[in-house]
C-alpha cells in the first residue's frame, strides 16, 4: 500500500540507533495526549453518526443535492481537498460539485457561487474556535444571501456545522436548529482531516471514509509495531541537520496529489515553524512540486542551485488508467516517436525515476514514497505518513508541535485593525 526507501542512509550519524528509540518513546507518550493518534481506530461514534445523518437525508442519494459548499480555512478544508483531488478519478461525486469558500475575495466568492441555489445544496461551516473571521464572514453572506436570516426553517436542513462542542459555533447551531458534529479538543486544525472535519463531507461525496481510516490504521500500526523506523531515521535527519538543509520539498508525480501537497505545507510549515525551549527559531521549509510539471521549472534550482533542500518523491505505480501514447507520427516531430505506444503512466513514472536517480547522483538527500495506486486506503496512509512523521520532527526538535503561537499573534492584530475600520 505505501512503501518508503531512503537514499541518505550514509549520511545518517553513527549514534542515530539511540536518537530512533527516544523520539519512538516520545511519540508513545504523546497519543494518551494528542488526540489525532486515536482518529484511525476510535472513531466508531463519529462513523454513526455520519452515515446516520446521510441515510435520513435521502436528498444525498435521490440526487437533489447538486452542490456541496464548505465555508472554512487552513486544517477546515486543505485536508478534504487533498483526499478529494486524489481520489475524485475514482468516483462521481454522487453527482455532487464540491465547493470551498475559503478566502474573502468578493471576486472568487462570487464566481463559487454562482448558479447555487440553496435548494439543492448542503453548506457546512467548519471551525474548530468557532470565531475564525474569514469562515464567521463568509457564513454570513450565505445565511443573508440564500436563507435571508437563521429563521428560516431551510436552515435546518440545508446547513452543518463542525466545531469544537461548546463553541461559539456549537450555541450558534444549537439556538438555530442546525446539527453539529464535533472535533475533539485535542485534536488540531491541521491534524483533523480524519475527524468529521473531513470524514463529513467526504461521505456526502460518496467515498468510503471507513477505508480512509483502514488505511490510517495501518500506518499507525506498522508504526507503533517497530515497523516503520525509515521514518523515525528520517525525521531525526532534518531534524539534526536543519541548518545545512532547511528546505523539504515534496514532489508528487501526480496531478492527483497536488491539493496534498498544499495540506502538507500547511502542516509542515505550521507544525514546526516556531521558538524552541533555548529560545532558538527552528524549522523547516516545505515546498509542494508536481512531477512532471516542475521538472521544468523547480528542478533547477534544485539540481544547480544551492544544496540546501532534502526531497522527498511520492510515486503511484498502477494509476489504473492504461492510455497509451498513441501510434502517430508528426511531421519534423519523429524524434519522439519511440515513446509511441508506452502508457501515459509509465511515461510519468520513468521521468520520477530519472529525476530521483540524477538527484542522488548530485548528492541531494532524497527519499522515495511508493503508492500501490490511489485508492482510500492509500490516501489516508499517506495522511497518516504525514502527520507522524511532522510528530517525529517537532519531537526532535523538542518544540509544540500543536499550536500556532504564530498565527495568533496576526489574529490579534487583524481583530486590531478591523475594530479600527469599523470606528
Amino acid at each position: 500500500m505505501l512503501s518508503s526507501k531512503l537514499f541518505f542512509e550514509d549520511s545518517l550519524q553513527p549514534d542515530i540507533g539511540n536518537r530512533v528509540e527516544i523520539l519512538k518513546s516520545k511519540i508513545k507518550d504523546e497519543q494518551g495526549v494528542i488526540g489525532y493518534y486515536s482518529l484511525p481506530d476510535d472513531s466508531n461514534e463519529t462513523l454513526n453518526r455520519i452515515y446516520k445523518f446521510i441515510l435520513s437525508n435521502n436528498a444525498v442519494y435521490k440526487g437533489k443535492i447538486n452542490n456541496l459548499v464548505i465555508m472554512g480555512i487552513g486544517g477546515s478544508s486543505l485536508g478534504t481537498k487533498a483526499v478529494d483531488c486524489a481520489l475524485k478519478h475514482t468516483k462521481n461525486r454522487n453527482g455532487i460539485n464540491l465547493i470551498f469558500l475559503e478566502n474573502c475575495d468578493p471576486n472568487e466568492v462570487a464566481s463559487s457561487l454562482r448558479g447555487v441555489s440553496s435548494k439543492d445544496t448542503i453548506f457546512i461551516m467548519i471551525s474548530k474556535s468557532g470565531s475564525t473571521i474569514e469562515t464567521t464572514s463568509l457564513a454570513k453572506l450565505v445565511i443573508g444571501k440564500f436563507f435571508g436570516d437563521t429563521q428560516n426553517p431551510r436552515l435546518k436542513k440545508r446547513f452543518l456545522v463542525v466545531t469544537d462542542e461548546g463553541s461559539p459555533l456549537d450555541e450558534f447551531a444549537k439556538d438555530a436548529g442546525v446539527e453539529s458534529f464535533y472535533i475533539a479538543p485535542n485534536v488540531g486544525g491541521r491534524f483533523s482531516v480524519l475527524s468529521a472535519v473531513g470524514l463529513l463531507p467526504l461521505a456526502i461525496l460518496g467515498y468510503d471514509i471507513s477505508k480512509i481510516l483502514k488505511g490510517a490504521a495501518k500506518i499507525k500500526k506498522s508504526f507503533f509495531d517497530g515497523e516503520m523506523d525509515g521514518m523515525v531515521k528520517k525525521a531525526a535527519f532534518y531534524v539534526e541537520n536543519y541548518r545545512k538543509y532547511p528546505i523539504n520539498v515534496l514532489f508528487s508525480y501526480s496531478s492527483s496529489l497536488e491539493k496534498l501537497n498544499a495540506w502538507y505545507v500547511q502542516l509542515w510549515g505550521e507544525s514546526l515553524g516556531k521558538i524552541d525551549k533555548n529560545g532558538e527559531s527552528v524549522g523547516l521549509t516545505p515546498v509542494g512540486l508536481v512531477g512532471s510539471i516542475d521538472q521544468h521549472s523547480f528542478l533547477q534550482l534544485i539540481v544547480e542551485g544551492q544544496k540546501d533542500k532534502t526531497v522527498t518523491f511520492v510515486k503511484v505505480k498502477d494509476f489504473k488508467n492504461n492510455s497509451k501514447i498513441p501510434d502517430v507520427t508528426i511531421k519534423n516531430l519523429e524524434k519522439t516517436d519511440f515513446v509511441n505506444g508506452i502508457r501515459f503512466y509509465e511515461l510519468l513514472n520513468a521521468q520520477c525515476d530519472a529525476t530521483y536517480e540524477t538527484l542522488i547522483e548530485r548528492g541531494v538527500a532524497v527519499d522515495l514514497l511508493e503508492i500501490e495506486y490511489l485508492c482510500e486506503e492509500s490516501i489516508g496512509a499517506l495522511i497518516f505518513y504525514f502527520e507522524l512523521l511532522t510528530s517525529l520532527a517537532g519531537a526532535a526538535f523538542c518544540i509544540n508541535t500543536y499550536d500556532q503561537p504564530g498565527v495568533e499573534f496576526g489574529k490579534k492584530r487583524l481583530y486590531e485593525n478591523l475594530n479600527n475600520i469599523s470606528k
